[in-house]
Formats: structure tokens, sequence, C-alpha cells
């Protein structure tokens, strides 16, 4: 029913930046939170930053200051902006989402946390 296709993920010398973009598709009627989530190898997947449909913002500590998440609720499209990249930021990067969707078939609204397949983002020189 709804789709997120993340893009941006690249590699970057530490000291560098990126954009990272997702943006949901499908049967939606509102997305309320959206966030990014990042994982490595071994480790459970963590929250870096997050932003309501509002405009409120949130931030791991380990991002804070270094990054930037907005939205475009128009295009229901969310960026992060990742600046003074280290090492440490190496890992998969998952967009999720919190979206209120309608299906045609069964007439009901549903809410559900919706994840793109996540965009590899390797730091290193």
């Amino acid at each position: 029913q709804v789709q997120l296709v993340e893009s941006g993920g690249d590699l970057v010398q530490p000291g560098g930046s990126l954009r990272l973009s997702c943006t949901a598709s499908g049967s939606i009627v509102s997305i309320h939170t959206m966030g990014w989530y990042r994982q490595t190898p071994g480790k459970e997947r963590e929250s870096v930053a997050a932003v309501t449909s509002g405009g409120s913002t949130s931030y791991s500590d380990s991002v804070k200051g270094r990054s930037t998440i907005s939205r475009d609720n128009a295009k229901n499209t969310v960026y992060l902006q990742m600046n003074s990249l280290k090492p440490e930021d190496t890992a998969v990067y998952y967009c999720h989402a919190d979206v209120t969707s309608y299906s045609s078939a069964s007439r009901f609204f549903s809410r559900h946390d919706y994840w793109g397949q996540g965009t590899q983002v390797t730091v290193s020189s």
C-alpha cells in the first residue's frame, strides 16, 4: 500500500557531507512522524533523527549538531543533511514513516509503520 524509496547514500571522505532523501508513495491519507534510522552489522537499528508532521525535530546525540532533518509534506519526502561525517557514521540508513493509508478494497483506514529498503553510507578515506 505504501512504499518508501531512499536515495543519496554514497562513499564519502571523513569531514564530507551527504544528503539522504526518502519519498513515500501509495494510498497515503496522512504521514505522521518521518525519520531516519541506521544499522551496522551485529548491532540493533538505532534512531538517528525524526520530524513530526508539524515540523518538530529530534536527533540522537551521535548526530546532533552535525545533521539536519527536514520534510516536504507536499512531496511526502523527508531529507537528512549530514555534515562533518565521521567513519562511525558508516551504516545502512533506513527511512521510516508512520502513515495512515486507505484501502479502496476494504474501505478501511489503517495506520502502520513503513520502512525503506536502506541506503549505504560509507565514510572512509
